[in-house]
């Protein structure tokens, strides 16, 4: 767990700071003073960066340098889900403004208000001591998330345009798989078995929610004063709306059990200390809170395999183009195959 902190930004990451400064002080005058901006390191795709005017401080999200895959990095759509998800899902960051000018800093990007708390992210914190019990609340409260995320009435102003729910997962599966062919760096044939099974066993589901589209554990913010609550979601810029089960299957697809030896994600594995629910139970807690049917969960676990292994590849790829410096990308070309065999192992139980 680390607290929400920034630091200085990475030589090859900076923003042209008197331009924004100068954006901002004419397109959202509220915000007054001296401009200052730091960086959040943690993520591995969008770029995250901390800004301070005066006393108001707030979160300003663009796309990855670079060239990015159609449809995803998407910040009109981010702003738009933040914007229509306020007044409802209280996890959500209240968006402030989107600027489409890819003049000002190179990119379309948005501001959000900015939260305080600490992100789960590769290691259990020593100064929370060995505590079972509070890693089952976090788990507990991370589930909970979801399943009210997927409780959100649909209808509602400025939801039901964020997508198409006929034949959304048939769409989605068509869609990695085109992005694998484009991102790809090297022969992956279990790759190409997979995206062959998948799109054998499309499913036919009538559940309709709004997703969140990469629900995991450190898209998520607890609070400093109860490590145990939840205080907010980030990263959705591929929110839409169609088939629940399919951000159900990203979480499990990211969350390792006790026993397993084979990575998931980007290779965490702190979902394996003693206290947090295993992936059957968050299933179980899932299935009571929303009443969906889970009969064919199989199917979007695995899916959700191949479409991290699809979203490793393409960072891992920028990192081969040399379209960034940052040296975490360098190694996340040896995950795909192992996600991969993982998904693989999922497919039998189906």
């Amino acid at each position: 767990m680390q607290a929400d902190t920034a630091s200085p930004t990475r030589e090859d990451e900076r923003l042209d700071e008197p331009r924004l400064a100068a954006y901002l002080a004419e397109k959202v005058p509220h915000l007054q003073g001296k401009l200052k901006v730091e960086q959040f390191h943690g993520g591995h795709a969008n770029l995250t960066y901390a800004l301070t005017m005066g006393d108001d401080e707030f979160v300003l999200r663009r796309a990855p340098l670079g060239p990015v895959a159609p449809s995803s990095h998407d910040m009109r759509r981010e702003f738009k889900g933040l914007s229509a998800l306020a007044p409802v899902y209280p996890h959500s960051p209240r968006a402030i403004h989107l600027c489409e000018d890819e003049d000002i800093i190179g990119a379309v990007f948005f501001l959000m208000e900015r939260r305080r708390g600490y992100v789960i992210r590769n290691d259990w914190p020593e100064s929370l001591g060995d505590d079972p019990g509070l890693r089952r609340q976090i788990s507990e409260s991370l589930i909970d998330a979801l399943a009210d995320l997927h409780c959100v009435d649909t209808s509602l102003p400025g939801l039901a345009g964020l997508g198409k729910p006929k034949g959304f997962v048939e769409r989605q599966v068509s869609g990695w798989f085109g992005r694998w062919e484009k991102a790809k760096t090297r022969d992956i044939p279990a790759m190409e078995e997979l995206g062959a099974w998948l799109r054998a066993r499309i499913p036919d589901s009538e559940q309709i929610a709004v997703l969140h589209n990469d629900f995991k554990l450190d898209n998520a913010m607890y609070a400093m004063e109860d490590p145990g609550r939840l205080v907010a979601v980030f990263d959705w810029d591929m929110v839409t709306v169609g088939d629940p089960l399919v951000d159900l299957g990203t979480l499990l697809g990211y969350w390792p059990d006790p026993g397993d030896t084979i990575p998931r994600g980007t290779g965490h594995a702190v979902s394996q200390l003693p206290g947090f629910l295993n992936r059957k139970a968050l299933a179980e807690r899932y299935a009571e809170r929303t009443g969906f049917d889970l009969g064919n969960l199989a199917f979007y676990e695995t899916f959700a395999l191949f479409k991290t292994a699809v979203v490793i590849e393409q960072i891992y790829v920028r990192w081969v183009r040399g379209q960034t410096q940052d040296d975490r990308f360098k190694s996340m070309g040896a995950l795909v195959p192992l996600l991969a065999q993982a998904a693989q192992e999922v497919t039998l139980r189906a």
